[in-house]
């Protein structure tokens, strides 16, 4: 992929450490947009430009430039906010974008809408909520994903710890945020800064991280570059964690080189190994990474043109030490579980079911308006409390203290935030990204067809009896996989308005793939494809068994090898 006459590789190393002409583009009133290098750079500091694909052509005809506007992401580890930054990053989001809070499938926000003279002031406003946005996008390593998983209080504590710290350590060293965005003066050095990870040209490409809590891979641990399952004790104390390494979504249509992978655990290590561990994989997928075919540039590629044994050698070499033997570890599902729970620490969590992650007062929603609420209630009552947005893009409101439960169920009710009570778990499942009208990369719809196809998917499942069924649905607008659609039990991935390929066949685990069903199908073939399946499913499947499951037992779909459920199975045995 290149800009111009530019590589991205070449606007990296020429960019003075991400700095590059920003500043000029930022201040240019000509245009809505910046200088196509600054485009790739503006990444790194957490945004993207985009345009309003829905107006697109209009403005064309009028020739008027697109209108161009600012998607801006956070980097929040673990999805962990306070009742005082969500009260800030509320105002954010009301005073500069549009479309409310978007919560991601990697726990961060996503403002949309914002305009090319306010996106400085944007960025001031959240780093002012103690929040940055540094590192959010680019070719990083990305917001680090921790299980939301309320339950084990005390691990889940030390594990979101043990992953903030890393988020923080695997930070580009460039000041360049902090004097484009945070007017922090130059010094001696600014535009050289020694990058130990990252080098010159930073990563070949993006980089995922994420941390799972078993018996729930709410993260989907395999979908990630480097995966860390945290392996507990019978107290529930942290002994360490299982290494997986090479997941990701991305792949291009019609391009056979491109292909999601799952992860392969390659070993054991003890929570103090955690940071070499994770240098050692990020620094081995900088020097061996493909730089000269972006498509092909993922850790995952890597992995499969040299070896997995080769890569973990060179992992334990980088480390200086080698991996112990992988511990058993039981996954039972990747959904969130709604409603209540109670914690270990005598506090309870609440799972709310947010649909695509938008949270907006509109169409009869107030649920931006009712989160305002309780946030104000926490932090003017000096609650602590927190916000958690889950891998899912669903929301807990984690930590709430007894005496407070009647007060948050009377303004969860007051605000229609207690979908999750009524909805099915089709519903209450599903995922989609953004698409249109904002992701230059979106060929069909996702978040806004959602609502509209579930409905229609519900239908079905009513009519075969199936209605508390638990499916996981996913919709991405392209190939490149936002929503982790390779990972649904049943996926739609976009080909053209309309049109989507239909996936079928992942497990209700995330340990495996799901496979094309059918090809560039519109709803109504879509529809015409379930039905049976359903009335199959119906009939034959044994107790508790996935639909998912039943697909591939039924052989209607064929598995994708799996090195997972290979290696789950060595793990096993090798116990045994």
């Amino acid at each position: 992929m290149s800009h111009g006459s530019h590589s991205v590789e070449d606007i990296k190393n020429q960019s003075a450490r991400l700095r590059g002409t920003l500043l000029e583009s930022l201040a240019n009133p000509v245009t809505g947009a910046l200088n196509e290098d600054d485009q790739t750079l503006i990444k790194y500091h957490g945004s993207y430009q985009q345009d309003d694909r829905d107006i697109r052509e209009e403005r064309r005809l009028a020739k008027l430039e697109p209108a161009h506007a600012f998607m801006i992401r956070t980097r929040t580890p673990g999805g962990v906010v306070t009742p005082a930054q969500w009260l800030k990053l509320d105002a954010v989001a009301t005073t500069y974008a549009e479309r409310g809070l978007r919560i991601t499938t990697r726990q961060a926000f996503q403002f949309h809408g914002v305009i090319k003279t306010e996106l400085k002031a944007t960025m001031q406003a959240i780093n002012a909520a103690l929040i940055d946005t540094l590192a959010a996008c680019g070719d990083v390593n990305r917001n680090v994903a921790v299980a939301a998983n309320p339950l084990q209080s005390q691990a889940h504590a030390l594990v979101h710890e043990q992953a903030a710290a890393l988020s923080e350590f695997l930070l580009p060293n460039t000041r360049a945020y902090y004097e484009i965005w945070l007017d922090e003066e130059r010094v001696a050095g600014s535009g050289s800064e020694d990058e130990p990870v990252y080098g010159a040209t930073y990563l070949p490409r993006k980089f995922k991280i994420g941390f799972a809590i078993p018996p729930y891979n709410d993260v989907d641990v395999f979908a990630q570059d480097l995966g860390f399952i945290a392996i507990l004790d019978a107290d529930g104390e942290l002994l360490g964690y299982n290494v997986s390494v090479g997941g990701g979504m991305g792949a291009t249509h019609g391009d056979p080189e491109t292909y999601p992978r799952l992860g392969d655990v390659i070993g054991f290590i003890t929570p103090d190994q955690l940071t070499q561990t994770a240098v050692a994989v990020v620094t081995a997928q900088r020097d061996f990474g493909n730089r000269v075919l972006r498509k092909r540039a993922r850790l995952k590629y890597t992995i499969d043109d040299h070896g997995l044994d080769w890569f973990k050698g060179e992992v334990e070499r980088r480390a200086g030490f080698a991996l112990s033997d992988a511990r058993p570890f039981d996954f039972v599902h990747n959904g969130d579980r709604f409603g209540w729970v109670e914690g270990d620490d005598g506090r309870a969590h609440l799972t709310l079911r947010i649909v695509a992650g938008r949270i907006w007062d509109r169409d009869g929603l107030m649920h931006l308006t009712g989160l305002r609420e309780i946030a104000r209630l926490f932090d003017e009552g000096g609650i602590d409390a927190q916000f958690r947005m889950t891998p899912n893009q669903n929301l807990v409101i984690a930590g709430v203290p007894a005496a407070q439960r009647e007060r948050i169920d009377a303004l969860v009710a007051q605000y229609g935030l207690d979908t999750h009570v009524s909805a099915t778990p089709l519903v209450k499942n599903a995922l989609a990204c953004v698409a249109l009208p904002t992701c230059g990369l979106a060929m069909a719809e996702a978040e806004r067809y959602l609502p509209e196809f579930t409905d229609k998917v519900q239908g079905l499942l009513d009519t075969h009896g199936l209605r508390e069924a638990q499916i996981h649905l996913r919709i991405s607008g392209c190939p490149n996989g936002c929503s982790r659609p390779y990972l649904g039990e049943i996926a739609l991935v976009g080909k053209a308005p309309g049109r989507y390929n239909l996936m079928l066949g992942a497990d209700h685990r995330g340990q495996r793939l799901n496979t094309l069903y059918r090809e560039n199908v519109v709803e109504t073939q879509i529809l015409e494809a379930l039905d049976p399946l359903f009335a199959r499913y119906a009939g034959e499947r044994s107790q508790a068994e996935g639909f998912g499951d039943f697909l591939v037992r039924a052989g209607i779909v064929a598995p994708p090898r799996s090195t997972i459920e290979l290696h789950l199975q060595a793990v096993t045995e090798n116990a045994a």
